[in-house]
């Protein structure tokens, strides 16, 4: 699991940290072990969107999705603001990833932490991501959400602000007009 999760994805782009690989993976089946996910320390090298970071970890570059947050995407209102509320709370920083599980686009789903600040937590907080219900497990993030939509924090100013799940179901309604 550990294998097709993430060390498969890391030495498909580079074979020669095929050494590394193996240690990184029989580190991670010790903390599957011990019942912890898998984890690794490393600096924020980009902010891709408002809920997708790249984080260097012992030389590799490892594409994250935060885990249980849904930001507004690319396009959408408070796209460009949730990358600036992400980079500005992530950007250049040291991180810890809890690594749960790779999604369908070969991203590592984590939680991020900053020090002892969860920062998946902190974006909802901010009102620039949504509690992502479809994979929600942490309930208390619904708390979050509440309370930054009663303080109009971010994407909450808006008076009807449309979920990112919903943006893309429409987006992907839309007829194609390419010839």
């Amino acid at each position: 699991m550990i294998w097709d999760l993430v060390i498969h994805p890391l030495v498909d782009r580079n074979p020669s940290i095929l050494p590394e690989a193996i240690k990184a993976g029989i580190g991670a089946i010790l903390l599957l072990v011990a019942g912890a996910a898998f984890a690794c320390t490393g600096r924020v090298v980009g902010v891709t969107d408002g809920d997708t970071i790249k984080v260097l970890c012992d030389r590799t570059e490892v594409k994250v999705r935060p885990a249980e947050i849904d930001a507004p995407e690319r396009g959408q209102p408070f796209g460009a603001k949730a990358k600036v509320a992400l980079s500005d709370l992530v950007f250049g920083r040291e991180v810890r990833l809890d690594i749960t599980d790779t999604d369908r686009y070969g991203r590592s789903i984590a939680r991020v932490w900053i020090g002892r600040t969860d920062a998946n937590r902190e974006m909802i907080r901010r009102g620039y991501a949504w509690a992502y219900r479809k994979y929600l497990t942490d309930m208390t993030l619904l708390d979050d959400e509440a309370a930054a939509k009663r303080a109009r924090s971010g994407l909450w100013a808006d008076a009807d602000p449309m979920p990112p799940w919903e943006f893309r179901a429409q987006k992907r309604k839309k007829p194609n007009r390419g010839g």
